[in-house]
């Protein structure tokens, strides 16, 4: 409900509608019987619980991995990750559209902090090759408001020939990507020698909450000593972290979730063709519909929700200046005829909006 109004929701990132699944819901509330409502203390002094070391050995084997470290959130993870891996004298490069816990992430690190327009490589290398000391080339996995895919080979490529480490952040391509669900590294076949940073959140496909770092041994070992943002902070409650580990089995378990969004991603995009709607180039649950100007957009997105439909109106800063839109997001909890009536009720509103 939004303000006491009952309506479809097309604005969670919930992509496999596991947040209300009954087994993570009594895997938590067992666990809180247990263990109690929080943690009690950061991992290092006593706050790591047996279910935060079942959790971070498997998302460890869930990825392919040495090693994986739980952090209490993605932002907190994707700073203390670039804050414990450079410094000054050190290089950061960018894509300019990377989440803002990226960004922030560069700003914090007290590295030369660079960023290169949305997808251009070229730009990249330049930045790389002028670049000193350890290299960092950081990127988006999948891209939160656009829902493109990151050029992973590519990427991979360049952060070889420079030098640079190269980290992922896959928070949104977790559990939706690849043949079964692990995120953008699978889907492009990409090993750990590729990539041998990958941040994942908790929060999106797996429905529960937080985040965490996977890699070889060295790595997770150099963020426990030197990650502020993991050192310094209350670890998760164990009740999240013993639901996060049901919902990992659920992702192989329930695999038709992952089939099912699929499917409803095409239905959506097929659709939105045949009302002659303006999508970006998005394979992901992520559909912006780019209305431009941003009063027009939150104009729209009230007429959807008064027609029943919940649709995030993205404006600036959060993406640039005239690109104002509706960021639709997709999940296994939606229908086809869900699709079809929000389709139908965003053609109306794009009519009534070109006729004023």
């Amino acid at each position: 409900q939004v303000d006491g109004r009952t309506c479809i929701g097309f604005s969670s990132n919930d992509y496999l509608g596991l947040a209300s699944h009954p087994a993570l819901i009594q895997a938590f509330q067992q666990a809180a019987e247990r263990y109690g409502a929080g943690s009690g203390a950061s991992h290092l002094v006593s706050g790591h619980s047996v279910e935060h070391q079942a959790l971070e050995e498997e998302l460890a084997e869930f990825t392919g991995r040495p090693r994986a470290l739980l952090m209490s959130t993605g932002y907190m993870a994707n700073i203390g990750v670039i804050r414990a891996l450079t410094d000054r004298g050190d290089t950061v490069v960018q894509d300019r559209l990377n989440h803002a816990s990226l960004l922030d992430g560069g700003f914090l690190s007290r590295a030369a902090f660079q960023r290169y327009p949305h997808g251009d490589l070229s730009a990249a290398e330049d930045l790389l090759l002028q670049g000193a000391g350890q290299k960092l080339l950081a990127s988006d996995g999948v891209f939160s408001m656009d829902g493109d895919l990151a050029p992973l080979p590519a990427l991979a490529e360049l952060a070889h020939r420079s030098g640079a480490w190269l980290m992922i952040d896959d928070a949104h391509g977790f559990g939706v990507l690849g043949a079964t669900g692990r995120g953008i590294v699978e889907h492009c076949a990409m090993s750990l020698a590729q990539v041998p940073v990958l941040v994942g959140t908790l929060g999106k496909a797996f429905g529960t909450f937080g985040a965490f770092v996977a890699g070889s041994e060295m790595l997770i070992e150099t963020l426990i000593q030197f990650a502020r943002t993991y050192v310094y902070t209350t670890a998760l409650p164990p009740a999240v972290a013993a639901a996060t580990r049901v919902a990992l089995r659920l992702v192989d378990a329930e695999a038709w979730r992952r089939l099912h969004l699929r499917e409803m991603i095409d239905h959506f995009r097929s659709g939105a063709a045949a009302h002659g709607l303006p999508l970006l180039d998005s394979v992901t649950p992520i559909q912006p519909v780019v209305i431009g100007d941003d009063a027009r957009v939150m104009r729209i997105s009230e007429q959807l929700l008064a027609a029943g439909f919940w649709v995030g109106a993205i404006r600036p800063p959060t993406v640039p200046a005239g690109s104002a839109r509706l960021r639709v997001t997709l999940n296994a909890s939606h229908r086809k005829e869900d699709i079809d009536a929000l389709l139908d009720a965003l053609a109306v509103a794009l009519r009534r909006e070109s006729a004023s």
